[in-house]
């Protein structure tokens, strides 16, 4: 078994390490526009895992490797299932095109790590 971290592991801890480095150095509008993220994902009028699919899709789009992997932890834990993160990539490829399938693979394989520690 090898020692090396996952993506899955290592993509936790850098985000957890550096927003802890950025929040305590960071000015008032960072830790403002972070409260903003973290609130508008909060169930409201819409339920948090179809603003976690909703995250997920913008950021396919806009080709964020972090962000889609973020979105697919969140989605995963909000209970989304394979079938609707499958339909939700499906809205970013139409939406994004071609250039988006790269992502996509990405995402996949992510997700697959996902599971693999949330069953």
């Amino acid at each position: 078994m090898s020692d090396t971290p996952s993506r899955y592991d290592e993509f936790q801890r850098f985000r957890s390490e550096l927003n802890d480095k950025i929040l305590a150095r960071g000015t008032t509008t960072t830790k403002r526009f972070f409260t903003l993220d973290t609130n508008a994902y909060k169930a409201g009028a819409i339920d948090e895992k179809t603003k976690e699919l909703l995250g997920l899709s913008a950021s396919m789009v806009l080709r964020c490797d972090d962000c889609i992997a973020y979105h697919v932890d969140q989605a995963v834990n909000a209970g989304a299932t394979d079938e609707e993160l499958f339909e939700t990539f499906d809205i970013a490829l139409i939406v994004g095109g071609s250039i988006v399938i790269p992502h996509l693979r990405r995402a996949v394989s992510f997700l697959e790590e996902c599971r693999a520690r949330n069953p």
